[in-house]
């Protein structure tokens, strides 16, 4: 009965002190609970509070320290030896290491299988087989349990409060460098805003779907946001319909709308110019009438920068029945 009123206090506290900014500290909790709590302190914490170079204690304050709930660690018989493993010669001698230690700096197999342990099935179904799991990416190379709030958790879209700054994208970005550079081009989705976090399109745990995708496709994926773009369309644009990327790349571009090259170069990658009149005429000042020679892009300024989409622009597919060329 003491130990359950012991850690029910000590929660208490430390979700106090949490909720009005205080320091979750050893002596904060001894003194909360009574000269008992000093003598029955786990022999963990007893090294490892608030001065200990990796502070545990804010874990106190999360659902892994949660008595009631039999799954949680610290809800078990051997509290933290349940995820670092048997920790006895430890604790008497701290320069002798626990079985498991976690971090990217450890291999990574027994600390996913600590994790994995109780964390299976959901969205982490397709993990064993995925891109992270083939790389050997521990699951503490990204999640931290050892504070209030894991970062890769935090989802804050406020658009003054970035996640950017040091939530879930932020650590993204610690391997994915390539993609926190194409966020910053001219074209970009607003992941850099906090407005969208890269766990909208992507399943880190893995999926059924290429590059980790929550989506089997690409498209099934972009059609969760642009659902204007599913169709089915009496004209379909067969390269709009198989696959997004063939017009647009997600994360960044330097040309309009995500475009991976400019219109009308991107059109005429797929259309050549004949039989079509839309060649520029002649020079800069356009006096000459004379089209230029076949094969030559639309480069016409006098209608705007969109060139082919000035006229072509249902683009995606039409439902209109004159629509066959997109116009309408």
């Amino acid at each position: 009965m003491r130990t359950m009123t012991r850690r029910a206090g000590t929660a208490a506290l430390l979700i106090t002190a949490t909720a009005v900014g205080f320091a979750l500290t050893r002596a904060a909790v001894a003194e909360e609970l009574g000269a008992y709590a000093e003598e029955e302190m786990s022999d963990c914490l007893g090294c490892h509070d608030e001065d200990a170079k990796s502070p545990v204690l804010p874990i106190l304050a999360t659902q892994h320290a949660v008595k009631a709930d039999g799954r949680t660690p610290l809800a078990q018989q051997y509290e933290c030896q349940t995820c670092h493993g048997p920790s006895a010669a430890h604790i008497e001698d701290e320069d002798t290491r626990p079985a498991i230690r976690f971090g990217a700096d450890f291999p990574a197999g027994p600390q996913n299988e600590a994790c994995l342990g109780c964390h299976q099935g959901g969205a982490r179904i397709n993990w064993q087989g995925s891109v992270h799991a083939a790389s050997e990416v521990a699951c503490a190379s990204c999640h931290s349990i050892h504070v209030l709030q894991d970062p890769v958790m935090v989802e804050d879209r406020r658009p003054d409060t970035p996640v950017m700054r040091g939530g879930q994208t932020a650590v993204c970005f610690q391997c994915h460098a390539d993609k926190r550079a194409e966020i910053h081009k001219a074209s970009a989705h607003p992941l850099r805003d906090g407005v969208m976090v890269c766990s909208d399109c992507h399943n880190t745990h893995g999926s059924m779907g290429p590059t980790n995708l929550r989506k089997p496709t690409l498209n099934e994926t972009c059609y969760t946001c642009h659902a204007e773009k599913r169709g089915p369309f009496l004209w379909e644009h067969a390269p709009a319909s198989e696959d997004c990327s063939n017009c647009h790349t997600p994360h960044g571009s330097n040309h309009p709308k995500l475009l991976v090259a400019r219109v009308p170069q991107l059109c005429q990658s797929c259309h050549v110019p004949s039989r079509h009149p839309g060649t520029p005429y002649g020079g800069p000042d356009y006096s000459d009438p004379r089209p230029a020679p076949p094969g030559a892009p639309v480069m016409d300024r006098r209608v705007g920068a969109m060139g082919c989409l000035n006229c072509h622009y249902e683009v995606h597919g039409s439902n209109h029945p004159g629509g066959a060329r997109f116009t309408r």
